[in-house]
């Protein structure tokens, strides 16, 4: 009902644009333009109405991810103070309340324990009725609840995923454990791969007691393996997601600790935007773990760019330091046609370049739509015991592999760094020196 007023014609000659609604142009355009004109009321009835919508569709820039984590405010106080509440008029929490209709979330119920793997987590419908600006009472259905969102939350919500407090970070206690991502930024959800399966029925399980186990606690790790788990496909039917889904559960089924992360809402690399819940969130559970599953799909014969941007995020180097070198990597790759190994190739290559020793075995599974069942699980077949023989290689691989880490990446030439600086310099540090001994020879 809204769409004839977004389209009614303004006073201007200009012709409208053609072609699909993006409401972030027209939020912008009606919050510069001084022209009133039909156009400008109809964003304001848009903006009364769907304030709320808006806030959660895709984003389109950086600026509308700042908008969304109200890390930057400017832009929405004059949209606010011009096209709703009226001309300078003064922004208020009061009337943000007011301008954001009844919102219903989903939040889960909350829990200090990991949840074990046949566990389900209950969801509370949670809401809320507010008045809107025309004084109308109206129920909007929402992922998120703009209402309750603060800055303060939004920065305690990063804190928790940032890795400044290892033992706070590595604990099994954390929110991240759970079976859904936070719907307000898409961080946590780990667990996700345990979501709707059904013991009775899960092949992992079957194939269980067949695999070879380990005492993690008498092996020189002396803890379970931490396991980071990434895919490269935002589709909500993703094949790349599925096998990483059941790789995560052979994993735990061999005794690992498992985490896998959601990619959605993560941002191009963009080095401004490093603070962004969910780069801390794939920065941290790099340095917690002590090797990555990857899982991506071939398209145009190489990996995505969903799961490239994962890998970009990843620093090159903390301080002098590569944060991935000496942590394990295995890898996989989906194929829509017929069976092609390009993807694990570059996998191969990415991890090479990052200084992470990869497990000798692979598995590429071809016509992908025809190897899953509708629940999302593998079917019976070669390439399945590939993906369990794949799985129990990598489990020993990196019990074997953590401990001597630092051993195997203890280099001559940092040794001897540290030895005339005191410490390894950073590459800018480097550089600097460089340069004023060029000068001084000069």
């Amino acid at each position: 009902f809204l769409r004839p007023l977004l389209f009614s014609q303004p006073a201007s000659p200009r012709p409208m644009p053609h072609g699909p609604i993006d409401p972030w142009r027209l939020l912008h355009e009606s919050s510069q333009s001084k022209r009133p004109g039909p156009q400008q009321l109809s964003m304001k009835i848009f903006a009364s109405i769907t304030l709320n919508a808006v806030l959660n569709l895709p984003f389109q820039s950086q600026s509308h991810r700042q908008l969304y984590n109200c890390t930057n405010s400017s832009f929405l106080t004059r949209f606010l103070s011009q096209n709703v509440i009226g001309g300078g008029a003064e922004i208020t929490s009061t009337n943000l309340r007011n301008l954001t209709a009844s919102t219903t979330s989903i939040t889960p119920s909350s829990s200090s324990t990991l949840p074990s793997s046949n566990s389900t987590t209950n969801y509370s419908t949670k809401t809320t009725t507010t008045t809107t600006a025309n004084s109308t009472n109206s129920t909007i259905s929402s992922p998120l609840d703009t209402t309750n969102m603060t800055t303060s939350t939004l920065l305690d919500d990063v804190a928790m995923y940032t890795y400044d407090d290892k033992d706070a970070f590595a604990s099994l206690d954390h929110s991240g454990y759970s079976l859904e991502s936070d719907p307000s930024h898409f961080a946590g959800g780990w667990l996700a791969h345990r979501k709707g399966v059904k013991e009775d029925s899960c092949w992992v399980k079957q194939v269980g007691p067949k695999l070879t186990r380990y005492d993690y606690q008498s092996l020189p790790i002396g803890r379970a393996p931490r396991i980071l788990v990434l895919y490269g496909s935002l589709r909500p039917t993703s094949f790349s997601k599925k096998l990483a889904y059941e790789f995560a559960r052979l994993l735990e089924e061999l005794g690992c600790d498992v985490r896998t992360y959601n990619p959605h809402g993560l941002p191009v690399r963009d080095p401004s935007l490093e603070n962004h819940i969910k780069v801390q969130e794939i920065r941290s559970l790099t340095q917690w773990s002590d090797g990555h599953m990857w899982v991506s799909p071939e398209m145009h014969g190489q990996i995505t760019g969903v799961f490239k941007n994962q890998i970009d995020w990843i620093p090159l180097n903390t301080g002098s330091v590569r944060p991935t070198q000496g942590k394990t990597c295995c890898v996989a790759q989906v194929n829509g046609g017929s069976q092609s190994f390009n993807a694990v190739n570059s996998l191969r290559l990415l991890a090479r370049w990052m200084r992470m020793p990869c497990a000798t075995n692979q598995s590429s599974v071809p016509k992908a739509w025809m190897e899953f069942d509708d629940d999302g699980r593998m079917k019976e077949s070669s390439y399945r015991d590939r993906v369990v023989d794949v799985a129990e290689e990598f489990a020993k691989f990196t019990a074997v592999m953590a401990p001597v880490s630092e051993e195997l990446t203890d280099r001559y030439s940092e040794r001897k760094e540290k030895e005339a600086e005191g410490r390894l310099l950073t590459q800018a540090e480097k550089e600097t020196k460089q340069v004023v001994n060029e000068a001084r020879k000069a």
